[in-house]
């Protein structure tokens, strides 16, 4: 079996996503980038291997079962695989009974059933070399259930406790899960068309966090810290005033 380090990590063309591909490369041979952006993740391919690192890139939309089987099938194509980060993700702002149905499904589609299925693809390769780490991105809204952003907390509850129950599987084969749950971040994230009126200015600003320092507090917790991780001193303060 190959002694090379390989990641995967979805949702890799901006923000959380390529934070975990330049901080992960520092300690892997290979990393696959996958996202629905085809130029950036050419020029975040290039820039890794400007650093000696061998990345590849697949361009799919997770929302879309043939796109996450040609993911799943590259997995066992190039693996076994290390590190799979399953970062894509998207949300929607406004109450439920004025979303586009479809919109929610995919949403559904892309939290859940994606990370499912590569879950599922890369534990088999990370359960026979005795090792491996599984980063499934949740959110601080998983713990804090809000309006208007329904169906999205909801699938971040479900990573989970999905994460906590694979765990439980997998602890005594070498096989770390956590459920990273970040609160504001400066990315892109709050910015697309599905957030029209959201006022970045009304968040206090010690509540946002950059991408680098929420990707180097997960990494730096994969080997001991909990299978829920809330990243940010400020987050894990508020959820303990509050009794969670």
């Amino acid at each position: 079996m190959s002694d090379r380090v390989r990641a995967l990590v979805t949702g890799a063309s901006s923000g959380l996503g390529v934070e975990f591909c330049r901080q992960l490369a520092e300690s892997c041979d290979e990393v696959v980038l996958v996202a629905r952006t085809e130029s950036a993740l050419i020029e975040l391919a290039t820039e890794l291997e400007a650093k000696g690192v061998e990345a590849h890139i697949v361009v799919a939309d997770l929302a879309k079962m043939i796109d996450v089987t040609r993911v799943v099938e590259t997995i066992r194509q190039k693996g076994p695989f290390q590190y799979l980060i399953n970062n894509a993700g998207f949300s929607t702002l406004g109450a439920f009974a004025e979303q586009e149905p479809q919109t929610q499904h995919d949403m559904v589609a892309l939290h859940v059933t994606a990370t499912i299925e590569l879950c599922s693809a890369a534990l088999g390769g990370m359960i026979e070399q005795g090792k491996g780490f599984i980063v499934n991105v949740s959110s601080l809204t998983s713990l804090l259930p809000m309006a208007s952003v329904a169906v999205y907390g909801g699938t971040k509850a479900f990573l989970n406790n999905y994460s906590e129950g694979l765990q439980s599987e997998v602890a005594q084969q070498g096989v770390k899960i956590q459920s990273l749950c970040p609160g504001y971040i400066r990315t892109a994230f709050h910015t697309t068309g599905s957030f029209t009126g959201f006022d970045a200015s009304r968040v206090p600003d010690e509540m946002w966090m950059e991408a680098k320092d929420v990707v180097a507090e997960c990494l730096a917790e994969l080997d001991n810290g909990p299978v829920v991780y809330v990243a940010g001193e400020y987050n894990r303060n508020l959820l303990a005033s509050m009794g969670k």
